[in-house]
């Protein structure tokens, strides 16, 4: 089968490469100098369409594809020089002139042209014609993403160009809830999008542009077609459905309004179907656009998050899901000075899992098989609201609060069976998990330019956490010897509770001056600090068969810890541009002092340590560099780690602190190269990071067969880490887009297993290829291969995973979509083999200017019921399966706004 698909893809593809003919040479000035990223396009004279176009490289280089036999009118244009047009005419071969453009100046003419071309690059700016590179079947702006050459979206909805995540998604230069870019991707229509603008090297202090090193943001702002502005537009989705057992809903209007002085965007999706706009992982890693303002003060002091480890979808793949999702975005300008934004978004759903596992410890070999059931509710809200002042171009002054807030609660059924030495012992244990966090972070910011010399910053954030997470066992056996716990025959079983309660407050400040040397270097000084206070109060009880608490009153099961982290630090760097370099040279002075005060006792650290950094690109040309980035330091636990008392962490895991842990240093050394021609659109960029800690914070565990005890301590063995990723991809043609890619990470960690040392190490690789056509008027398709390779200490796992999707637009009418993807996980030696895939298929139907459409789309078509994967701790494997919903067919309608 894969080989006849192969065979008919060679030759959709080599009927299409015979009917062109190729058209080349290279753009000069009067002085005959190569004009590099000049744009050329042909348009065709008799059906007045552009049928090719193309940008020149560094030797001024063009190469366009065109029809034989054929009359068409070529327009150069160039910054800074007159655009031209010139008249060719094509026969069935190839053709070969150079163009000289005449004079210098500026015309309206050559911005037609650019605003005309499929791709344009002015500075830092990547600027894409969506129309161009839409064929008829998109829907939502990841459609037109996934086509744009450079351009990429995972399976998480974020958005990578070149290898960097977009960190900050516009509308019209309006932030798009603000931190996250799936909710834009997955939700924005397509028919809306005028131009998509890549935003590189982005600074949204234009004060502070050129003075950081900003080569890793990357923004993106969407430029909506002129009949969108001004009005609302949108579109409201109602569909019913069927599935195995039951029927199935979605429910999804989307409004949108932008105009100069104000925008809002209104999202709600209701549903059964699987579809969630806003996972808990989402919620969890959603920054609301705040940054790490500490990032280059040479300190890592982070604080943890006590979750419970409440269970995390795979995507939205769960045996049952049921949503409702409600958000608003808003941005108001009262003056030309004065900008309000804001957001607000509310999520609840329901979701079933279903899970078996096999975990086997490394040492010992013994396992624990788990048969589960999970029932989670999750309750969830995000609000922002930022405010931007910026009366003159010499002073800005910001403010932003984002709150978030949720409620969860998950419970688990689960038979447990355990083979220790080879004996077998099973029991049903019963577990809850509950929590309602709150956070709230606010950050200040005040931007000052005395003068082109003086540059002061000064940025403040505290942060305000709460979380209460309560953790119920319903065990048969008594899994720890925990004192005061009662084991009599009256207690059919054993139930252990515990309440957990953490408060944060945590404040960020630092003051930073520039001045500039010359235009091509700068002094920067950083006076900063770090404050952190922190209490962990924790309780370990017993629920008796009569009813009664038993309270497990000793030291040893509860803690009461008061956490005190400063860290004060003067910081120095200079930047200087010389010849294709910049390189960034720095240091930090660092005083710190910690206390954490427990079981009546106090125990204090501090010292000074000097920590360097050091950064440099090398500019190779101007669409090509090479960055190395080195720094050193130091790495704190909070709380969590030092509180003495035990801590559940599940039913089958203890957890005791250790008050005397000492920082980690980490020295990271990374290496990117990227490279971007626009006369192929050919995209590469590679990179690696290695990272060594020293007197690392690691484990001490002690294991009775499958139940665990740990603690943590300072190892006098560093740890290792190394990462890479590398990426090759180029256009062909004007309608063809291969890319190659492929990720490594090799892990080495040090612990202790029972008391003796335990080194681990794994190696997990993923390797893509795809390739993909992008006609207008024929159907296209997408097909790939990729590779997962999970290899850990005494076990390996692979995914072999090929996958394919054809999209059509036919007959001005009808799109169909279809996606394709088969697995075939297994290990090394074929104990776990397993095969099964997935098919997906959708009818729209809406004829031309119609505001309405009708579709009917199918998920899960060949009825799959499970998933597999696996993961690796620095103690133990784990292989899992997991049911995922069922075949639905959903009959919907679409009015567009």
């Amino acid at each position: 089968m894969n080989k006849l698909l192969c065979f008919f893809v060679f030759l959709y593809t080599c009927f299409s490469f015979s009917q062109s003919v190729r058209f080349d040479g290279f753009i000069q000035d009067e002085q005959k100098n190569p004009l590099e990223m000049a744009n050329i396009m042909a348009i065709n004279a008799a059906t007045k369409a552009m049928d090719s176009y193309g940008i020149t490289n560094d030797k001024g280089k063009f190469q366009l594809t065109l029809k034989p036999n054929s009359s068409y009118i070529i327009k150069v244009s160039y910054l800074g020089m007159k655009s031209k047009e010139i008249t060719i005419s094509t026969q069935t071969a190839n053709m070969v002139q150079n163009i000289v453009m005449d004079g210098t100046g500026i015309e309206l003419e050559g911005v037609e042209i650019v605003r005309e071309m499929p791709v344009s690059i002015k500075g830092d700016t990547i600027v894409y014609n969506a129309d161009s590179f839409k064929s008829g079947t998109e829907k939502k702006l990841e459609d037109v993403l996934k086509k744009l050459p450079g351009v990429e979206v995972n399976a998480d909805g974020e958005i990578e160009v070149e290898g960097k995540k977009v960190s900050k998604l516009m509308v019209e230069g309006k932030d798009f809830f603000d931190g996250d870019t799936k909710l834009g991707v997955k939700n924005i229509p397509a028919d809306a999008i005028d131009k998509v603008q890549v935003l590189r090297n982005y600074n949204e202090v234009g004060a502070l542009k050129g003075l950081e090193n900003d080569q890793e943001n990357v923004a993106m702002n969407i430029k909506l077609k002129e009949g969108k502005k001004n009005f609302w537009f949108g579109d409201v989705t109602a569909g019913t459905g069927v599935g195995e057992l039951d029927s199935r809903y979605i429910i999804n209007p989307k409004l949108f309004y932008y105009s100069p002085k104000y925008s809002i965007n209104l999202i709600t999706n209701f549903n059964n179907i699987g579809e969630l706009p806003l996972t808990a992982q989402d919620y969890f890693k959603f920054t609301g656009g705040f940054k790490n303002m500490m990032k280059k003060g040479g300190s890592n002091f982070n604080v943890s998050s006590n979750d419970l480890g409440i269970s995390i979808l795979r995507n939205n793949r769960a045996k049952e899901i049921e949503t409702k999702f409600g958000a608003t975005n808003f941005s108001y300008s009262p003056t030309k000075e004065w900008n309000i934004s804001g957001f607000g978004i509310l999520s609840s759903s329901k979701t079933d899992l279903e899970t078996k596992s096999q975990t086997t410890i490394l040492d010992s070999g013994d396992q624990q098989k788990r048969d589960e059931e999970t029932h989670q509710k999750n309750n969830l809200g995000l609000f922002k609201l930022s405010s931007s002042y910026k009366p003159n171009t010499k002073l800005q002054f910001d403010y932003d609060i984002l709150s978030k807030l949720s409620k969860q609660d998950e419970d688990t059924d689960l038979l447990r069976e355990s083979v220790v030495n080879n004996i077998s012992a099973a029991e049903t244990i019963f577990t809850a998990k509950k929590q309602d966090p709150l956070s709230i972070n606010q950050n200040m910011s005040l931007y000052y330019t005395q003068s082109e010399k003086n540059i002061f910053a000064f940025e403040m954030q505290h942060l305000y956490q709460d979380e209460n997470p309560f953790y119920n066992a319903n065990l048969q056996t008594q899994p720890f010897d925990l004192s005061g716990y009662i084991t009599v025959p009256s207690n059919e079983r054993n139930d252990l509770n515990q309440n957990r309660f953490v408060k944060t407050n945590k404040i960020d400040a630092k003051l930073d001056y520039y001045y500039m040397v010359t235009p091509k270097s700068n002094i920067n000084i950083t006076l900063g600090n770090t404050y952190s206070y922190q209490n962990f109060n924790s309780h370990i009880f017993q629920m008796l068969d009569n009813g009664y608490k038993n309270d497990l009153n000793n030291p040893e099961n509860n803690n009461d810890v008061n956490y005190n982290f400063n860290d004060v630090f003067l910081g120095f760097h200079y930047k200087i541009l010389t010849g294709k370099f910049t390189l960034t040279p720095g240091f930090s002075v660092h005083s710190y002092v910690m206390k954490n005060t427990q079981s009546g006792t106090d125990y204090a650290q501090n010292f000074i340590k000097i920590l360097p950094d050091f950064f440099a690109l090398y500019q190779i040309k101007k669409s090509e560099t090479l960055t190395y980035n080195f720094s050193l330091t130091n790495d704190f636990t909070d709380v969590n780690q030092l509180a003495a008392g035990y801590v559940l962490s599940d039913y089958s895991s203890l957890f005791r602190g250790n008050r005397f842990l000492e920082n980690a240093t980490s020295q990271v050394h990374m290496l990117r190269y990227f490279k971007y021609n626009m006369f192929n659109f050919e995209n590469i960029f590679a990179f690696a990071t290695y990272t060594k800690k020293v007197d690392a914070i690691k484990t001490k565990a002690d294991f009775d067969g499958i139940n665990q005890s740990s603690s943590p301590y300072n190892s006098n063995l560093a740890d290792e880490t190394f990462s890479g990723m590398g990426s090759y991809g180029r256009s062909f043609l004007k309608n063809y887009k291969a890319s190659a890619s492929a990720n490594l990470n090799w892990s080495k960690f040090n612990n202790i297993q029972n008391d003796e040392l335990s080194t681990t190490e794994s190696f997990v690789q993923s390797y893509t290829v795809k390739a993909s056509t992008n006609y207008k008027n024929l159907p296209n398709i997408e097909f790939g291969y990729n590779l997962l390779i999970n290899k850990y200490s005494g076990s390996t796992f692979y995914t072999d995973k090929p996958f394919a999707r054809l999209d059509y637009y036919f007959l001005d009418s009808f799109s169909f979509v279809s996606e394709y993807e088969f697995y075939h996980y297994y290990n090394t030696n074929k104990t776990v083999d397993n095969e099964y895939d997935f098919l997906s298929a959708s009818l729209i139907y809406q004829k031309k200017d119609s505001k309405w459409e009708y579709k009917i789309s199918a998920t899960n078509l060949l009825n799959t019921r499970y998933l597999n994967d696996d993961s690796f701790s620095q103690f133990s494997t784990r292989v899992s399966q997991y049911t995922v919903q069922p075949r639905y067919i959903i009959f919907s309608m679409k009015y567009n706004l």
